[in-house]
Order: C-alpha cells, then sequence, then structure tokens
C-alpha cells in the first residue's frame, strides 16, 4: 500500500515544494496527478497546482501508486546516501546566498567564498533549479519580503529583514515583480489571525502564540504586558487576540515537558525561517533529551564546519523555546553560551532534562 502524507504535514510538504526546499529531498517525493510523475522537492520543473499533488514518504510509495519518476530531477537517481553530482555544491551555494542576502554577490566575492568562478556556479544553479546565482537570491529576497509584510511588518523593516540594500532597491524589485509597490501589497494583504495566552511556568511567564497552522512563538519573561507587547511587535500586522482556550492542547503539551512527564514536544510550527535556519533547526531536534552539542557540532552535521557563527545567529532568532530546543547547544568546552530568554532558564531547562 502506498504510503502517502495528509494534512497538516502535507502543507508542510507543499511549502517546501513551493520554496523548492533542496534540504529536505530524500526526506518526501511529490507527484502530480495531471503528468503521472514524481519529483523531488527542489524539482525546477513548472509548479503544478496544489489540487493536482499528492506526496509520498519514498520512491516505492510513489511509483506503486502508479507514477513514475521525472526525467528532470530524476528523483531515482538519489541513492540512499543523498549522492547527486551536483547536491553538495547547491546546497553551499544556497545557503551561501540565505546567509548573504544583503551581499551584491560579486563575482570577486563569491569565488572567495565558495572557491567555485561565476560561471560554474550558475551552470550548477541552473541544472538544478533554472536559474542563476542573482535570479536566486532575488526570489529569496522577494520571498522574505512577501513574507514579512503578510506577518505585520512595515515596509521598512521587511525591506531590511529581506536583504535589500535600500528602500529604493527594495520599491523597484518588489514593483517589478509583484506589479505594484510595497505599500499597495502590504495594504492588500491580508493579516495573520494569531492566539495568544500568557501562563505560568517553572521558568516564569510563558507566553504561547500560533496560528491555525501551528506554534509560532513560544517565549519566556518576567512581564505579561511586555511578552504581549514583544509579541504585537513582531507580527503588527497581524489579527493578535487572546485566547487561551482553543490554545489549552499546546499549552498543556509544554506544561507536561516542564513537569517532566513527556520527553518530546512534536507540534506542528508556523515560523518564519530561512532555508539555513530550518535545517539547523532539524539538527536540533535531533539532539537527544538530556544531552547537549556544541555550535561547531551542528556546524559539521551541516557539511559545513565553519559556519559555527551562523548557526549561533540561527539559534538567537529561534522563536518557539523548548519545542525547537536551542538550549540543548553550548560552547565546544561545554560552557553556556548566549540563549534568547536568558542564561539561567537555559540552565534550568538542561538540569530539567538531566537522567534521574
Amino acid at each position: 500500500m502506498a504510503t502517502q502524507m495528509t494534512s497538516p504535514e502535507a502543507e508542510r510538504e507543499w511549502a517546501a515544494v513551493l520554496n523548492r526546499d533542496r534540504s529536505l529531498d530524500g526526506e518526501f517525493y511529490y507527484a502530480v496527478r495531471t503528468t503521472g510523475v514524481y519529483c523531488r522537492p527542489s524539482c525546477p520543473s513548472r509548479m503544478p497546482a496544489r489540487r493536482n499533488v499528492l506526496f509520498f514518504r519514498d520512491r516505492e510509495s510513489a511509483e506503486r501508486g502508479g507514477f513514475r519518476p521525472c526525467l528532470r530531477c530524476r528523483p531515482a537517481e538519489v541513492t540512499t546516501s543523498g549522492a547527486d553530482p551536483d547536491s553538495a555544491s547547491v546546497r553551499r551555494i544556497c545557503d551561501f546566498v540565505e546567509q548573504n542576502l544583503d551581499s551584491q554577490f560579486s563575482a570577486a566575492a563569491v569565488q572567495a567564498a565558495l572557491g567555485m568562478r561565476a560561471a560554474a556556479i550558475n551552470r550548477v544553479l541552473r541544472r538544478a533549479l533554472g536559474v542563476t546565482l542573482r535570479e536566486y537570491a532575488e526570489a529569496r529576497r522577494l520571498a522574505l519580503f512577501k513574507l514579512n509584510l503578510g506577518i505585520g511588518r512595515s515596509v521598512a523593516d521587511a525591506t531590511y529583514e529581506a536583504g535589500y540594500g535600500s528602500s529604493r532597491a527594495a520599491y523597484e524589485g518588489v514593483q517589478r515583480r509583484l506589479g505594484m509597490t510595497p505599500a499597495v501589497y502590504r495594504d492588500g494583504a491580508p493579516g495573520q489571525q494569531i492566539r495568544f495566552a500568557v501562563t505560568g511556568s517553572p521558568l516564569g511567564r510563558m507566553l504561547v502564540a500560533a496560528t491555525s497552522k501551528g506554534l509560532c512563538r513560544v517565549a519566556f519573561g518576567d512581564s505579561d504586558a511586555r511578552l504581549e507587547e514583544e509579541l504585537r511587535g513582531e507580527f503588527r500586522r497581524a489579527r493578535i487576540q487572546r485566547d487561551a482556550g482553543s490554545l489549552q492542547p499546546f499549552i498543556s503539551a509544554l506544561h507536561g515537558y516542564l513537569a517532566g512527564e513527556r520527553r518530546d514536544l512534536d507540534l506542528p510550527l508556523h515560523i518564519r525561517a530561512s532555508l539555513f535556519q530550518r535545517r539547523v533547526y532539524r539538527e536540533l531536534r535531533k539532539i537527544p533529551h538530556g544531552q547537549t552539542r556544541s555550535y561547531a557540532d551542528i556546524a559539521r552535521a551541516l557539511g559545513q564546519p565553519a559556519a559555527h557563527r551562523a548557526v549561533a545567529r540561527a539559534c538567537a532568532a529561534n522563536s518557539v523555546a523548548m519545542v525547537i530546543p536551542c538550549h540543548r547547544v553550548v560552547r565546544s568546552n561545554g560552557a553556556l553560551a548566549g540563549y534568547r530568554w536568558g542564561l539561567s532558564r537555559k540552565r534550568k531547562l538542561l538540569e530539567l532534562e538531566k537522567p534521574m
């Protein structure tokens, strides 16, 4: 029997397809009813309509479902080790872009960082994604810009977050691609509805917030008012409503975790994160309960041993405390490093997770 993915898991996979997320190649496949083929998430083929897409955990399930491998992304050629002639290069290039969206990507700078000539980089990206490095960077800037406006950021903040060098560059680039100015797009973009609650916890006051798709924030603080103010500042155009009742399943799970009654928090998430950040977060969620890893360990697991500072920045950007366990990341010598909600809370979380 073919193993299909179902909602809400399928909706998360659909988001990966829309972003052509190469980091998920091999973790699932999508098939298109109208063409009869199945593809990797990063397939550069024309984007299908959502209603025609099915998701499968492995190639065998897709083929048992009557689908044949795509001739463009060649999913059947991906081995169990993830071997793909360009995969390592594409991953390095895409991560470099994600970490440097505010860069001009000059040929000299790119060659110095990646050890590849610009022409070779563009050939690799065209084969894999159908775009050049500059086109990929511009697409990622635009996607982040739209995402930030959609969750309520101001045009100025969205411009900065997306890596545009100036408001002029944002207006020119966005207007050319959207057919409207950023302000008009923002005013027409519906705000996300977010429900939140603030409750007590062993770590102080805890704010829990979620959209219809999953948790978007779990934060600790000393003041209910300050926690709410920070939430509203982060999601300025969202429709924010206090609603403890609808969040009770999330709150109960978090309280159970802090009480030692459960060891995992496999909860649905709806967070903003770049491709690199998502890869970091996946590695963090692999750290066993009661154990720690260093920033350098995570960088090596990503295949980028020099990226330990970028790993630290990704941890600092984590907006869902405990669910993505950035508190389990320490310095190489075992010392505690910074934590978004304070080192004392990080220390207490690690103590709570220690084996009895």
